[in-house]
């Protein structure tokens, strides 16, 4: 994708979802998620230049779960990229297996507990009212049917939520209304690097099952199956309570 085509399409994608939305206000700080993967990676950037014109301040914070060898080139790289884009950085560790162990939890529950958890302590210890997370169009195909799969209510359906409280807090997801590929466009476009978690391609786990096999059969059939599971999630909010926990 050239310059122009990005810019007319990825671009004001999301600059037309972030004004629908209204997700950042000035002088509000905002704390992304960075993981250092290319989702985090592309939104870290992004909301940099939107704070950049809108005045607001942007900080980043990286969750060291300790369960990969390489968490610690993870955390040095996430540190590394912030600096780089001028964003202040802090670190919070976690012990993700003693967690599961104590509230007997699968280890994936716990990590996924403990991240949000610290993500709230570094969010208030910058004095941030919102954490910016890079959960995708493609994240949300992933829950809807992995909630099915599971078993759920009618609320399972909604997927994850455009934004969300959490306590005192905002969850907010400006990357929702663009795909997996048009994140990777975005990375390709400002040369950006990013950090391949090998964990995502373990289909023992249900949700890189979902990604690797489920939704690439169903798309032989429906190409944009993606599309119009997002259009489906949707449209339910206008009948469902969106009141239930994050994903």
């Amino acid at each position: 994708m050239d310059k122009t085509n990005f810019q007319a399409t990825t671009w004001q994608t999301l600059i037309k979802f972030e004004k629908q939305n209204a997700f950042f206000k000035p002088k509000i700080g905002v704390l992304i998620g960075l993981s250092g993967g290319a989702d985090s990676v592309a939104l870290a950037h992004f909301v940099k230049q939107l704070g950049l014109k809108r005045q607001f301040p942007v900080y980043a914070c990286h969750v060291h779960h300790g369960l990969r060898e390489a968490a610690d080139k993870d955390a040095a790289f996430a540190k590394d990229l912030a600096k780089k884009l001028n964003i202040p950085f802090i670190l919070k560790k976690v012990n993700v297996k003693a967690l599961a162990k104590k509230e007997n939890l699968s280890v994936e529950h716990a990590a996924r507990k403990a991240r949000y958890e610290a993500l709230v302590q570094a969010a208030q210890k910058c004095g941030c009212k919102q954490i910016a997370l890079a959960h995708h169009l493609d994240d949300n195909a992933e829950t809807f049917l992995l909630n099915i799969l599971r078993g759920t209510k009618a609320k399972g359906l909604l997927g994850i939520p455009i934004r969300r409280p959490l306590g005192k807090l905002e969850i907010v997801r400006p990357f929702l209304c663009i795909t997996r590929e048009e994140v990777n466009s975005y990375i390709k476009e400002h040369k950006l690097s990013f950090i391949n978690d090998e964990t995502n391609s373990d289909q023992a786990y249900t949700r890189n099952w979902v990604r690797g096999t489920l939704l690439p059969l169903l798309e032989q059939k429906q190409p944009q199956i993606r599309k119009h599971i997002n259009d489906i999630s949707q449209d339910l909010y206008k009948y469902i309570s969106p009141k239930t926990a994050d994903k």
